[in-house]
């Protein structure tokens, strides 16, 4: 496990690609908030789930980064190369008793109640024994009434019982590629993360990882999670869903359309100034408490400069959760 310093953040992209505005809001908020503290950044690529990650994305999204002058601390993660911790980490839940596979299909599952996140309440099927032993097994962690409740530092207090809102959760897939929530857990405690800066469309997501950080004894980072950047029609911006790309060649007009997106109101004579001055600039007066609450906000790229104003917040619309990641 990495040693830490006092506040050490991160930023965390699917390589399915290329940077849009929807990361580099996630990438800023979670850069700045890590130097205002006077902490490290790091950089992990997600691409445990190898089928939807694209060749090349990865070098893309850390070349834009560097383009951006959001210039990481520590050797990027790369999720691929990750395999053997998080089968260690499985095989200690198994042995625990905490986990047990599953043979439920999707289309078994259809007419569960859903939870927040949209992924069916899981009903306990196999708790017993698995239902069709012919067929790939997914493993399950056992969430046995557990309620977890934490302080985000945007949002305010989040509280979710695993039980009646979740139900056991996959930890590795029936096609044998672990899951997201293993695989975060695993990796922030390695890279010695203290500070978990992203999107509001993972919130619901975090109490699950931090069941998973107390059964095997990890450390619980401080959370935060930034409003969500979505279309006129309430979609995220996501690679997927074919968001356009960053300007690299420009970079400045983005990073200060995305500080105004977070509610930090840098001056307008800064769109025109180099991303060193104006990332000078937010390290100096990033402040957590200002970004909105909102749990997503309207945006196009590119942007119509006199009508940002009037863009438009959604803070009772949900958005789907992407990690499948972006």
């Amino acid at each position: 496990m990495a040693s830490a310093p006092l506040a050490r953040g991160r930023f965390a992209p699917s390589p399915t690609g290329p940077l849009h505005f929807g990361s580099l809001v996630a990438a800023l908020g979670s850069f700045l908030d890590a130097r205002r503290c006077g902490g490290e950044w790091w950089v992990r690529i997600e691409d445990v789930d190898a089928p939807r990650a694209r060749s090349g994305a990865a070098d893309a999204i850390l070349r834009a980064l560097e383009r951006f002058q959001l210039h990481w601390d520590g050797p990027v993660l790369y999720q691929s190369r990750r395999t053997d911790a998080y089968r260690a980490a499985l095989a200690r839940l198994l042995s625990a008793g905490l986990a047990y596979p599953c043979t439920c299909s999707r289309r078994e599952l259809a007419a569960c109640p859903r939870g927040g996140d949209g992924a069916p309440i899981y009903p306990g099927h196999c708790r017993a024994g698995v239902g069709h032993p012919g067929r790939p097994a997914a493993v399950r962690l056992r969430v046995d009434g557990a309620a977890v409740a934490f302080r985000d530092a945007v949002r305010g207090e989040f509280r979710q019982c695993l039980t009646g809102e979740v139900g056991d959760f996959v930890i590795r897939r029936a096609d044998g590629l672990f899951a997201y929530q293993l695989a975060v857990v695993v990796d922030d405690a390695a890279q010695g993360i203290t500070r978990v800066v992203r999107g509001a469309d993972l919130l619901d997501s975090t109490p699950r990882q931090i069941h998973l950080q107390r059964l095997l004894g990890l450390p619980e980072p401080a959370y935060a999670h930034l409003p969500v950047a979505v279309d006129q029609s309430g979609h995220k911006l996501s690679k997927q869903a074919g968001a356009a790309p960053l300007d690299a060649d420009d970079p400045a007009p983005a990073l200060w359309a995305a500080l105004r997106f977070l509610g930090q109101n840098p001056p307008a004579d800064l769109r025109r100034e180099s991303p060193a001055t104006l990332l000078a600039w937010a390290r100096d007066h990033w402040r957590l408490a200002s970004v909105p609450t909102a749990p997503c906000r309207f945006w196009e790229y590119p942007p119509a400069p006199a009508d940002f104003a009037n863009r438009i917040e959604s803070p009772r619309r949900t958005v789907d959760k992407a990690k499948t990641l972006d």
